[in-house]
């Protein structure tokens, strides 16, 4: 019997649960840094400061952090170099060469479909309906437009 992929998982309602283990791999690979990691491994070998310079404007906490979980899921083999000058170098496993491949699909496409994508994000909000209450700060206040505007002084 095949394993199930994720959208099945997703149309049986298995990764909407709160305790799918799959989330957490599907964050690491979907988060901003992953997706960056997976583009700039898939073209090879590099050292810990040659993809910090190579994602622009990840923080050497965040590359840590993000690298450290690519590789718990299997996905980035660290290799400790041991020569004159000791280093690490990070590079994808079969599997995170899969899974790259996959994420460099996602992040093609939505290069190709920016323009559309710009336009839709330039579009006006739709107005709020009278009388509906949003939160914030953690409080329930008025919609503005349900709540009444104060008359200028003098008119009438």
């Amino acid at each position: 019997m095949s394993r199930p992929t994720l959208s099945e998982h997703v149309r049986r309602g298995d990764l909407l649960s709160a305790a799918c283990p799959s989330r957490d791999v599907l964050m690491h690979v979907t988060s901003r840094w992953g997706v960056l990691l997976f583009m700039a491994l898939l073209g090879g070998t590099h050292r810990f400061s040659e993809l910090r310079r190579k994602v622009g404007g990840v923080s050497e906490k965040m590359l840590a952090q993000t690298l450290r979980g690519l590789e718990d899921d299997g996905f980035v083999e660290r290799r400790q170099m041991a020569s004159a000058s000791p280093h690490v170098e990070y590079s994808l496993t079969p599997m995170g060469r899969e899974v790259g491949q996959r994420v460099e699909a996602l992040a093609d496409w939505i290069e190709t479909n920016m323009p559309a994508i710009a336009a839709a994000q330039r579009k006006p909000a739709p107005a709020e309906p009278a009388g509906r209450v949003i939160v914030r700060a953690g409080r329930a206040v008025p919609s503005r437009a349900s709540v009444p505007r104060p008359r200028a002084a003098g008119r009438g």
